[in-house]
């Protein structure tokens, strides 16, 4: 069957951790660059957010102002998580809500199945939600006979595409719309017979479609974007008015929130507000700012559940260098202007957080493991240009963080008792460049190289292990001279260089 009360089913192959893929990102990514209508798909797509940011970021005079006020907020919030958990915590209880502590996946997961047992339902409506993917919720709920029909449009393609995916705040961006009018097609039992691919008609196939569930729906779930811990106030900002519903509709709503979501006050929403929208969407203001703290009588959800989100965020604050990326607001601006990102899509890097900020931000969660772990290759995927820290709202040091996490993973690797082709290269070389003899003989030998070199003067193919580099790089052919050769040359009455020839 290929689907759970009318929610497609997951496919078996797709057995992996929200947090770790089963490729490292060289293979996974060489596996994405041959979608060439992927590439094209997000070309299109991040230019044209890119130009949208641009555009409302230049008409602020103040925004390098606001990026300080952002990154000092985020900086006060890391020093002082504790403090202000508590403080969240109490506000909230006192304004009728309840709070669960949730020290990993498992933990929030089967919270979230008792509070919908609880109340006797077996579907659910959710907002987009990076903490409830990050957990693997709707794979959870489904093997507990527990439907959750995704409400965002976006979320929505993807989990009729059967797909997962692949941008943090355009979770399909890498499908185009023909492809899909084919999912609602082929998956969505009330698609109209006639459904063509125009925006418009796409866009009112989802609202009739999801309309009948938020109408019927008695329990929705939701994420949150900041949580406000001098009120107990919780935020929740999009596109489309999907959360709007979500949360206010529902009898009972549960929140599941990471621990670094905090702001100490609501006055701190100014700085965020202005942030957000320009840096995700390129939007001067969000079409839609939820916010509520606790139950209101009679107004809204009357159960309100907020399940506070550990999973790797203590041991990443912990980190006087890597707590940096707990300071993300998930605007995904990184994404959109990073070179690699651009080729390969949001798959390549096998964790719910891909670009940039999930290179680092989520080996910090996860943890890297040795040589074996696929997370160990995420940092390595970045140009270091730069760009993700230009544009990053709270001043995250992205190109810091990418360099700190591959030392790491290099030294996690010191010492194994069968060395790497990694380790025994750099071992010889060490050992022919420690002596000038050894290596004016090995500049010598490489004068060979130029028998294997192109018209183009570049070496493209070579036998292992040499294959090793030219699968992916070009190597340049050796000069005919090399630097000894000639400064014995020019300067025949004066000793070699670094030794003898």
């Amino acid at each position: 069957m290929s689907t759970f009360l009318g929610i497609p089913r997951k496919h078996a192959a797709q057995e992996e951790s929200p947090l770790r893929g089963t490729l490292p990102f060289p293979k996974a990514a060489r596996k994405e660059l041959a979608n060439g209508q992927l590439r094209r798909n997000l070309a299109h797509a991040t230019s044209v957010i890119r130009t949208k940011r641009a555009q409302v970021v230049d008409e602020m005079p103040d925004w390098e102002a606001l990026r300080d006020a952002g990154a000092a907020t985020k900086t006060q919030v890391m020093s002082n998580l504790p403090a202000l958990l508590e403080q969240f915590e109490a506000n909230v209880i006192a304004r009728g809500g309840v709070v669960h502590w949730a020290t990993d996946a498992q933990e929030a997961n089967r919270i979230v199945t008792d509070l919908v047992r609880a109340q006797g339902v077996d579907e659910v409506i959710k907002v987009k939600s990076m903490a409830t993917q990050e957990i693997g919720l709707n794979e959870y709920l489904e093997d507990n006979g527990i439907a959750a029909v995704e409400t965002d449009l976006a979320e929505l393609i993807v989990q009729l595409g059967h797909d997962k995916p692949s941008h943090i705040l355009v979770p399909a961006i890498h499908r185009n719309r023909t492809e899909v009018r084919d999912i609602f097609l082929a998956e969505m039992a009330d698609a109209p017979a006639d459904l063509t691919d125009e925006p418009r008609r796409l866009a009112m196939a989802a609202r009739e479609h999801l309309r009948r569930k938020f109408l019927r729906s008695k329990v929705a779930i939701s994420g949150t974007n900041f949580g406000i811990a001098e009120t107990g106030t919780i935020g929740v900002v999009e596109s489309e008015g999907n959360g709007r519903m979500c949360v206010t509709l529902p009898d009972t709503l549960i929140t599941v929130m990471g621990i670094e979501k905090i702001l100490p006050t609501f006055t701190d929403l100014e700085v965020f507000l202005q942030l957000l929208p320009r840096s995700s969407t390129g939007e001067r203001m969000n079409p839609y700012t939820s916010l509520w703290t606790g139950v209101t009588p009679g107004d809204g959800p009357q159960n309100f559940h907020l399940i506070l989100l550990d999973n790797g965020r203590t041991n990443a604050l912990a980190d006087q260098v890597g707590r940096a990326a707990l300071h993300c607001i998930r605007c995904s601006a990184c994404l959109n202007v990073c070179p690699v990102y651009e080729r390969t899509g949001g798959h390549a890097y096998g964790s719910v957080y891909p670009g940039p900020i999930g290179a680092v931000l989520t080996p910090q969660l996860t943890g890297m493991h040795g040589h074996g772990d696929v997370n160990s290759t995420l940092p390595y995927a970045s140009s270091l240009c730069g760009a993700c820290y230009d544009v990053c709202p709270v001043k995250i040091p992205i190109p810091d963080l990418l360099v700190e996490l591959r030392g790491r993973a290099v030294d996690a690797d010191r010492g194994r008792t069968i060395p790497g082709g990694w380790d025994a290269a750099m071992k010889a070389a060490s050992w022919i460049m420690s002596n000038p003899t050894r290596f004016a003989a090995v500049e010598k030998g490489l004068a060979a190289g130029r028998l294997v070199a192109g018209k183009d003067q570049k070496i493209k193919h070579l036998p292992f292990p040499g294959s090793a580099w030219t699968h992916s790089k070009d190597m340049p052919a050796p000069p005919k001279q090399t630097f000894r050769q000639w400064w014995k040359q020019t300067h025949p009455d004066t000793d070699q260089p670094g030794g003898p020839a």
